[in-house]
């Protein structure tokens, strides 16, 4: 590209060229408007969710004869990470996690696999099973949420309504799928006395099978004539509830009806299915997932035309409710970016136009505009949406764009006063500096390859910084060596101040300095370094954190009651969190998940599976000032108000979700040892003055009835264990005996005992018991009752037992730095534990430290495409050596930047060091340059390092300047704060080091190589 001047070509062609720019600017603009807008990039949830169900079986016979199997053969699962499984009794819950290199093709033929695996083994597993079934489609996300609660109304009729609406809601663009929130089936019960179904001598089961042979479904044949054919319909098939109470059946020789001996009533699921609230009543949700690619903003506007129109047609009485709007989240969040966007840029315009004057600063004005133009289009052809990062990756794309225009511009105006014409000026920068610019362009792009090629899951929430970083600073080059040329020759006019001319203030004190510290050279090199080695012992000081919590106003509020809790105590602690929030003046809106958590209304949400246990609430505050408020308050209420339940308030996370943010995984094979070891690890998290609410994911066993059947006297009674399981579970729980097909839903019928005879033990021991002949006698005849303990349920990892230990912090304390003060405590404990018993970090901080693993293990192939751009243009040992001595000073600047701001040296302030070695290289190498074009005329290597430095001076500054100022808008942010700190911080005092330690380097190198005194009249006094 060095043979073909780009800049003289745009000279000679300007017509093409200005049309090139019309169509970069008309395109960017339609560009702009057509992106998709997102809150959040999306990465993929790398989990599958495997489920199968024994029904019957214990949690040990579930554990070891059905999740076992299942983990033994999802091991092979090709790039798995680990597997998580939890059993309860009865039911096997398998997490297939996939490591974060996975990409988006494998984990699709990933998940194939595991399909295809668990087919073929589903014959191995116990017979009764039931699935295995597949969830991959764990991370959808449900950005719109709308709730319907009624009044005079039953939960049918507004199932009805709901379910009309969300038909209709299906058919607006963009929507891919739509979720019922607290719907409850319909059931209708037949409820009989096991006493007086004995005393009638009538069979429950000869009762079942008339009511099934009755309702069955069966084709009764079809008639050809010579015109038509006939289809014949047998009738019997129940319509509702009272043709079941009106069936009549024979028992004894008579003919009874089902009333006479049972209640018949039409109710809904019991135990009830995971209910949903809203501001304190039951309701019925909608949750509303959008196609990949769409546009969130579209969308939103698209559902609430639809829902202003459905909801004027909805009956008094049923009443929606917007429960989560991610279009209004992200609408404020573009707009509150876009605003920092245009104060970037009018920082940027405000110090060229000072600095360099009008017409120069005019020149970098529009070279921004013309550079974004042609990044929106890219982005579209590459499906960048506008979220979260992309806008900060083009805010800090931004002030570093501006560097090849500022070059481009301040080597024309310096050839201009020196008497060129304007073409030669203009494409004397071509010459000049061109491949130095692509080179630093090359090297700045290179420092953000561990962004875009991290193999993690914080890695790809993070690539399209790296993405349109590298759209961007790739576009500003061309459009510094083709566009700015062109308008340099029709803008800038010849500087009134000759180059002989006094120079300014600032810059003879730049060259004093300069001067200074190139005579005390070793004094200088000595300096730099101490600075370095203090900010490297330094380093441990500043806090450590992954990614910060979100700045939106939602509080998540879990409460974990016991685990042998029912889903009624659950909705009993749920409606009294209602009424306290209802009283509170921070609050604007919530809702509430019974025996479930929050459906994923957001990317990161750490998604907690349905157990009857557990409630979660998303509770909206009215700013985030007031959700500081609440989460304090909240804190309190619950420690006072639910002292049995284990609760954890916390704002919605950024990046992959982790929960709880201390965690220790205690694995190994005993149950029971296992058990043991994470009590004395709970001891110790809690004996930290940072830790509170120690708590444990599986810990309390709960009560069980064990019922020891005599065998012999059951064998001589006609009667085997299946059979009195079967009539116990008829009994107690009800046992689905067919179905009504109302309308598009199947309503079960369920046959089970009256009330009273389920609900006590006593009624359990006098159960009558059907005999073969048709006579009945007692369950306690030939059974005894005893009460035994079980673990609800057992959480594993990798076929491992393992229980987490959990913790909150207490005050303002990061996750990292309690870890690190726990750390000596747990390593001490863990030389205690026997063989194959384990103590393992998790949540955050193993999270932080998978993300940096995999940021760290790309650094390589950084910093080998940084050597090999910089050895191709300098082209000297010596050279490159120099260049990377000044980039890692840097650090300097970044630790007391970020010590002097508070701010903690997370996940992308890690990502915004490594860019800056990039940044810091850019302007190394065109000094360089610049000094070795000097020496190329004559001069020594002290005067080409003076003279070379004070020519680069007003651009490295200017350039440093912009960039630090540019990131003044995104500085107070919670997510790109730290970065923003760090690199104001680092090339601030960088671009110091630069301009003097860098020459100075550059002198004591090759001066004593020339073997000569500089001359008296080079250094200024």
């Amino acid at each position: 590209m060095s043979g073909i001047n780009l800049s003289d070509w745009a000279l000679k062609h300007r017509s093409l060229v200005v049309y090139m720019m019309m169509i970069a600017v008309v395109g960017g603009a339609l560009s702009y408007f057509r992106l998709g807008r997102n809150e959040d990039p999306a990465f993929i949830i790398k989990t599958m969710v495997v489920q199968a169900a024994w029904p019957g079986a214990t949690v040990e016979e579930t554990m070891k004869q059905v999740t076992e199997r299942l983990e033994r053969h999802l091991q092979e699962t090709p790039h798995l990470d680990f597997l998580r499984s939890f059993t309860r009794a009865g039911v096997a819950t398998v997490f297939v996690n996939l490591k974060g290199s996975a990409n988006a093709k494998q984990v699709a033929d990933t998940w194939y696999h595991v399909r295809k695996t668990i087919g073929d083994m589903r014959h191995t597993l116990p017979a009764g099973v039931i699935g295995p079934g597949f969830n991959d489609e764990f991370g959808d996300t449900f950005g719109i949420i709308y709730g319907f609660t009624s009044d005079g109304f039953t939960q049918r009729e507004l199932r009805d309504r709901v379910e009309d609406i969300r038909s209709r809601l299906l058919l607006v663009p963009d929507v891919s799928k739509i979720e019922l929130l607290g719907e409850q089936d319909e059931v209708i019960f037949v409820e009989f006395s096991t006493k007086e179904l004995a005393a009638l001598g009538i069979d429950r089961s000869a009762l079942i099978a008339a009511l099934q042979s009755q309702n069955i479904v069966r084709p009764a044949g079809t008639i050809q004539t010579g015109l038509e054919s006939i289809s014949i319909r047998v009738s019997g098939s129940f319509q509702s509830e009272q043709d079941i109470a009106n069936i009549n059946f024979s028992a004894g020789g008579r003919m009874l009806r089902l009333s006479d001996i049972a209640q018949v009533r039409r109710g809904y699921t019991d135990p009830p299915q995971p209910m949903f609230r809203i501001n304190g009543k039951p309701a019925i949700g909608l949750a509303i997932a959008m196609r990949d690619g769409g546009d969130i903003l579209a969308l939103g506007a698209n559902i609430r035309k639809a829902m202003a129109q459905i909801t004027a047609n909805l009956p008094i009485g049923i009443e929606p409710s917007l429960v989560a709007d991610q279009p209004v989240v992200v609408d404020q969040a573009i707009r509150e970016f876009t605003v920092s966007l245009m104060q970037a840029i009018g920082i940027i315009m405000v110090v060229s136009f000072i600095s360099l004057g009008v017409r120069p600063g005019l020149i970098i004005a529009l070279a921004i505009p013309f550079t974004l133009a042609i990044v929106f289009p890219i982005m579209g052809l590459l499906s960048i949406d506008m979220q979260r990062i992309s806008l900060g990756a083009l805010i800090i794309a931004l002030a570093l764009l501006v560097d090849d225009a500022m070059t481009t511009t301040d080597a024309t105006l310096s050839r201009l006063a020196e008497g060129a014409s304007k073409i030669e000026a203009a494409t004397f920068a071509y010459r000049t500096h061109a491949m130095a610019m692509l080179a630093g362009t090359l090297v700045t792009i290179a420092g953000f390859i561990p962004v875009g090629f991290a193999a993690s899951s914080a890695g790809e929430y993070t690539f399209s910084l790296f993405a349109v970083v590298t759209i961007a600073l790739l576009v500003s080059w061309f459009v510094a060596v083709i566009f700015t040329p062109l308008l340099g020759a029709a803008i800038l006019v010849p500087p009134k101040q000759t180059s002989t001319a006094d120079p300014g203030r600032i810059f003879r004190m730049y060259r004093s300095f300069l001067t200074f510290a190139m005579r005390a050279k070793w004094l200088t090199i000595a300096i730099s370094l101490a600075l370095f080695v203090c900010s490297v012992l330094a380093l441990p000081l500043i806090p450590r954190q992954f990614f910060p919590s979100s700045d939106r106003p939602e509080l998540l509020v879990d409460l974990s009651l016991p685990q042998n809790s029912s889903i009624h105590a659950s909705e009993a602690a749920a409606k009294r969190l209602d009424a306290a929030l209802s009283t509170d003046a921070d609050v604007a809106r919530w809702s509430t998940y019974v025996g479930r958590g929050a459906i994923r209304f957001y990317l990161p949400l750490n998604v907690q599976l349905p157990n009857d246990f557990f409630t979660q609430a998303v509770v909206i505050a009215k700013d985030v000032a007031a959700r500081e408020r609440l989460h304090s308050k909240l804190e309190k209420l619950l420690a006072q108000e639910f002292p049995n339940a284990i609760a954890f308030v916390s704002p919605l996370e950024l990046g992959p979700p982790v929960g709880w943010p201390v965690q220790y995984r205690v694995s190994g094979p005993d149950v029971e040892r296992v058990r043991e070891i994470a009590l004395k690890v709970g001891q110790i998290v809690a004996s930290s003055p940072d830790t509170k609410q120690v708590n444990f994911d599986w810990m309390e066993p709960n009560r069980q009835v064990r019922i020891r059947v005599d065998q012999n006297e059951a064998r001589l009674l006609g009667l085997s264990s299946q059979a009195i399981a079967t009539v116990l579970n008829t009994v107690i729980s009800g046992t689905p005996i067919t179905q009504v097909r109302d309308d598009i839903y199947l309503v079960n019928v369920v046959a089970r005992a009256t009330n009273e005879q389920r609900g006590s033990l006593d009624g359990l021991r006098n159960l009558q018991v059907a005999l073969p002949g048709g006579q009945t006698v007692p369950l306690s005849q030939f059974a005894s009752f005893e009460y035994d303990q079980e673990f609800p349920l057992v959480w594993r990892r990798d076929r491992v037992p393992t229980l987490t230990v959990q913790a909150a912090i207490a005050g303002d304390k990061l996750p990292e730095s309690v870890v690190t003060s726990l750390s000596m405590a747990i390593e001490n404990f863990r030389k205690s534990l026997p063989s194959g018993y384990s103590v393992v970090v998790g949540g955050t901080v193993e999270e932080s430290q998978k993300s940096q693993a995999s940021v760290l293990a790309v650094v390589p192939v950084m910093l080998f495409v940084m050597f090999t751009v910089l050895m191709v243009q300098l082209q000297s040992f010596p050279r490159l050596f120099m260049v990377l001595s000044v980039a890692p000073l840097g650090l300097i600047g970044v630790v007391a930047a970020l010590m002097l701001s508070g701010r903690p040296l997370g996940f992308v302030a890690i990502l915004g060091v490594l860019a800056l070695l990039g940044m810091i290289s850019k302007n190394a190498v065109i000094l360089i340059g610049q000094i070795d074009a000097e020496r190329a005329l004559g001069k020594t290597a002290w005067d080409a390092a003076v003279d070379a430095s004070s020519s680069r001076f007003r651009p490295i500054m200017l350039t440093a300047v912009s960039t630090v100022l540019g990131m003044i808008p995104i500085a107070p942010t919670v997510f790109w704060g730290p970065m923003a700190f760090a690199i104001m911080g680092g090339l601030l005092v960088a671009t110091v080091l630069t301009l003097v330690f860098l020459p100075t380097l550059y002198v004591a190198w090759f001066a004593r190589e020339e073997k000569e005194r500089p001359s008296a009249g080079s250094r200024p006094a």
